[in-house]
């Protein structure tokens, strides 16, 4: 159950509708994916964004439902922006909470399909990113601060190590593996203020890039 208040409830609704139900992802992955569209340094235009969450190509939605649909996801960025703006976490507390399975705590289902959601977007959007870092270094120049490769690097690999735990673990040795799964909690408590930067780094890119609407780019 997700909490009110939160981003993620402006698409709740929409999402377990019968119409939707094979047409868009889980609820946790939309919001991931809108949170992911919300953080970028320049937000693509809804046309461009809102087929990306579409899972179905077959799908037959009348007029009425593009419109609701298309309500809602606007709804869900509108709520991401604004939690940006007042620097609050897009998750609800019982989304970063762990399960016990096979001996150890790891990410629940949710906050794997968030995840799963905000980095499948991500990927769509890295030509973006990589335009805002280079217009940002041409602006900067040389720096003594991190490079926001590294930053974003930094994020990227904790969003990935969570949402697909299995995975991350088939990549380490044994002495690897165990050191993962005993400070998975630990990684877990820290995905708010690693999403945070994630946020603030995209803003800090954002300032480079030119004509960029407020509403956007003030995050």
């Amino acid at each position: 159950m997700v909490k009110d208040g939160y981003p993620i409830t402006m698409v709740s609704d929409i999402v377990s509708l019968p119409n939707f139900e094979k047409v868009l992802p889980s609820t946790y992955q939309v919001d991931g994916m809108i949170f992911a569209v919300a953080s970028a340094p320049e937000i693509p235009m809804p046309e461009q964004w809102m087929p990306w969450l579409i899972q179905s190509g077959d799908s037959k939605l009348v007029d009425k439902d593009v419109d609701k649909l298309a309500d809602a996801l606007m709804n869900g960025l509108r709520a991401h922006l604004d939690f940006m703006r007042q620097e609050k976490s897009p998750l609800p507390e019982e989304l970063i909470s762990t399960e016990e399975v096979n001996g150890f705590r790891r990410p629940s289902k949710a906050l794997e399909g968030w995840l799963t959601g905000l980095l499948h977007v991500h990927k769509l959007l890295e030509p973006v990113w990589e335009n805002a870092w280079q217009q940002f270094e041409k602006k900067s120049g040389d720096s003594t601060n991190e490079a926001p490769e590294a930053r974003l690097s930094r994020c990227l690999k904790l969003f990935s190590t969570l949402a697909n735990v299995d995975l991350a673990l088939s990549y380490r040795n044994e002495e690897q593996t165990e050191q993962l799964k005993m400070n998975m909690a630990l990684l877990i408590k820290q995905l708010p203020s690693v999403l945070a930067d994630y946020t603030k780094l995209s803003g800090e890119l954002a300032g480079a890039l030119p004509n960029q609407f407020e509403t956007f780019s003030n995050k």
